[in-house]
């Protein structure tokens, strides 16, 4: 290798999204990633359910490369550049328009034509001259003009040498229509039967056959399928519309002192906005002036609205409900939340899953598979000396009835509905592994600081010793009005309910680890833990009760001495956050075992279990240890999901089973978790394995239900039992069945 070939700059950049028009089946989705892969170093995924192409590798500038590359596969792709959904919800419009106005044709066409053949079948005396010109002429625009979409979908793949859903149906559409024609004006005879015309059977043996009904039937019944099932899976993506439609359009931005109404893209990082109620914030902020009721319920789940005060922070997407508010920037565009929420949400949605891409690869070959099976059918009922237009019949039925349309939705579908439905309920799936592991969970592990607990001290007790429970306050805040700590901040917040007047300070010293000095009024005070006063050689006898006891409870304890004598102590605890307990049951009636991992003592551990509900406690454990903690659970058989917040809590979260991050938390934990909590509620945590299991419960039924279609379908068909009308509802009925089975998931509510 030469000095040049070392020095060789990456050219390759981050993944690129592509909206992909023209698909209309899996086996498409399939041809495009191929021809996405055949590119030098590309490595392309496309789902079908979502008609996107995720495609990594792609060398800088080389955009156009890549969209010309799927549509020289026969289909159009589009760059998603993150600020809006035009253009695919453009092309979806379009195509659901374009299907229904065929079907409406198709539809109206089709009933007086099979009420014609059937009626000149079962009573032959009715026919009339030219009746079978006729047909034709009403089964014309029906098989050329309404079923175009699969003939051309058809004709575009074979230029490509490929085969797919659509070749199944035009083939069948094509077949159905020229042997009507054939049979028609040069061979028809005079002996159909009712049972055939009703849709019992194939045609009997020595019948003549009029396939004109069942090639318009079967159009009709296609275009059906197509129109509700694209429906359908749009209405699936609407979860993702709803929050990109949270974004704010226009902004009241404060300049010299006067409001201007400015188009959001506009607001920087640093420019003041104000909100009125009713109005959405435009972007992540902090509250500079004002009170108000926040209302985050479509983007969190959270019914409650919360207040908001100077310093409060908000985030962009949510609604004042009741209040001016005015807030500094702090993120625009797609640093905010809202839009980081939204591009999770697509990512997710947009990867497959690995089931998914042993279905592909089925699909891949099952097309062809299945109309060399058609042939074979044909030819083995023809040489058995059945009719040929029996054996034909047959051959058609096999031939519409397997298509794998409902295989390929299957997976996809169910992906989509249930990550949007997540994404409501304030929870970010990142992808499918998060789902497929949540199947497998037997034991969730709970941080306690910052996620069990709110992370905030508050002083449970305060007992003085020799001076009055009023002057202890005094004394503790006034020390503690010169530090920053989260216990001094408790004590300060605790005070203001016993005094309003503080002791001016002198020499006041921060003491990291052990507590604060400083002088009042010509003594020395000292605040801090008992190290600090034993350092200064103060008698701790006078607390020893109330130390053993606040031990016991697992209380945080902070000592107060004047001038060497012990004057007080305060015991302080980690507050637990409301509906905790409520959220350990739901966690419990999942049939999941509950486990608290902390930092802390295993008194305060204890505490904090007994208090909650929790089964069993690992408590002392160091940052560096968690992630040793949650290894054992796993070598001992148990599968984990583990729920933190912070940097402390990253690796365990990683070397989970399944990690989920309090939104709330640090970057470095979010991006080890799997799934991201962004409501400010424990109920979310059940939410987020009762959501992941229903998904992953709606993928294996719909599996279940497209392989047992197929499986069964094929050999009733192929044993001349399946009227071809009959086959070609029933392929259509397989697809919008997997779809609204995968809708279903939208009706998972909160465990609150």
């Amino acid at each position: 290798m030469t000095d040049t070939d070392t020095a060789a700059p990456d050219l390759s950049s981050a993944p690129l999204e592509l909206d992909v028009s023209g698909m209309t089946c899996a086996a498409c989705a399939g041809r495009v990633e191929r021809a996405l892969n055949k590119l030098d170093g590309v490595t392309a995924s496309v789902n079908y359910a979502t008609e996107r192409a995720i495609v990594g590798g792609l060398p800088d500038g080389e955009v156009a490369t890549a969209i010309r590359q799927v549509e020289n596969a026969g289909y159009g792709a589009h760059l998603r550049d993150g600020s809006d959904d035009a253009w695919s919800t453009r092309a979806t419009e379009v195509r659901i328009s374009s299907l229904r106005r065929r079907l409406a044709v198709s539809a109206l066409l089709t009933v007086p034509l099979m009420d014609i053949t059937i009626v000149l079948a079962l009573v032959p005396g009715w026919r009339f001259p030219g009746w079978e010109w006729v047909c034709i002429l009403l089964a014309l625009p029906i098989v050329t003009w309404a079923a175009w979409p699969f003939h051309r979908a058809t004709l575009r793949n074979l230029r490509h040498g490929a085969v797919s859903m659509d070749t199944l149906v035009s083939l069948g559409i094509a077949a159905s229509f020229g042997w009507a024609v054939v049979t028609l004006l040069f061979e028809f005879g005079t002996s159909q039967t009712a049972g055939y015309w009703l849709g019992f059977g194939a045609t009997p043996a020595g019948a003549d056959s009029i396939y004109l009904d069942v090639a318009a039937g079967m159009t009709t019944f296609q275009l059906a399928g197509r129109y509700f099932e694209t429906r359908s899976r749009r209405k699936a993506g609407d979860v993702l519309g709803a929050l990109n439609a949270l974004a704010a359009t226009h902004v009241r931005v404060v300049r010299d002192g006067i409001e201007a109404l400015e188009p959001a893209t506009a607001l920087r990082t640093g420019d003041v906005f104000v909100v009125l109620p009713g109005e959405t914030m435009p972007a992540d902020g902090t509250v500079r002036a004002g009170t108000a009721a926040v209302d985050a319920s479509m983007m969190t789940g959270e019914p409650v609205p919360v207040p908001v005060a100077p310093g409060d922070p908000v985030t962009g997407g949510t609604i004042s409900t009741d209040g001016r508010l005015e807030v500094a920037t702090t993120s625009v565009g797609a640093n905010t939340q809202l839009a980081q929420m939204a591009s999770l949400t697509e990512q997710a949605q947009a990867r497959k899953a690995r089931v998914q891409n042993l279905v592909d690869q089925i699909v891949a070959w099952f097309v062809p598979a299945v109309i060399t099976l058609a042939i074979i059918v044909t030819t083995v009922w023809t040489l058995t000396g059945a009719p040929f237009a029996q054996a034909f019949g047959i051959g058609i039925s096999v031939l519409i009835i397997a298509c794998p349309c409902a295989l390929g939705l299957a997976t996809p579908t169910a992906l989509m509905v249930g990550i949007g439905r997540a994404a409501t309920l304030g929870i970010l799936i990142k992808g499918h592994d998060a789902l497929e592991a949540s199947g497998t969970i037997t034991t969730v592990v709970l941080d306690k600081t910052g996620t069990l607990t709110t992370g905030r001290m508050t002083v449970e007790t305060a007992t003085p010793f020799g001076i009055l429970e009023h002057e202890l306050w005094r004394l503790a805040a006034s020390i503690e009005q010169g530090s920053e700590h989260a216990i001094a901040r408790a004590i300060q917040d605790a005070a203001r309910a016993h005094v309003t007047d503080l002791h001016p300070l002198e020499d006041f010293t921060a003491l990291p680890g052990l507590g604060a000095t400083a002088r009042i009024e010509g003594t020395t005070i000292l605040v801090g833990n008992a190290d600090l006063l034993r350092e200064h050689g103060i008698d701790l006898t006078p607390a020893a009760s109330a130390l053993a006891d606040a031990h016991d409870h697992g209380h945080t304890i902070a000592l107060v001495a004047r001038d060497g004598t012990l004057i007080g102590l305060l015991a302080l605890a980690d507050t637990i956050k409301p509906g905790a307990a409520d959220a350990i049951k739901a966690l419990h009636a999942q049939n999941l075992t509950t486990v608290l991992l902390t930092g802390d003592s295993p008194t305060a551990g204890a505490r904090v279990a007994s208090e909650l509900g929790i089964e069993r406690v690992h408590a002392g454990v160091a940052p560096a240890q968690k992630a040793d903690v949650v290894h054992e659970l796993q070598v001992a058989g148990e599968k984990i999901a583990m729920v933190g917040d912070g940097i402390n809590d990253a690796v365990a979260l990683a070397t989970a089973d399944l990690g989920l991050a309090l939104v709330t938390g640090t970057n470095i934990a979010l991006k080890a978790a799997d799934i991201i909590l962004v409501r400010d509620d424990l109920h979310v945590i059940p939410d987020a394995i009762t959501i992941s299991r229903k998904t992953l419960r709606t993928i294996r039924t719909n599996l279940g239900w497209a392989f047992g279609y197929n499986i069964a379908a094929i050999p009733i068909a192929a044993a001349g039992l399946l009227n071809p009308l009959i086959a070609a509802a029933a392929m259509s009925l397989s697809s919008v069945l997997v779809v609204y089975n995968s809708l279903r998931i939208q009706r998972v509510r909160s465990t609150r």
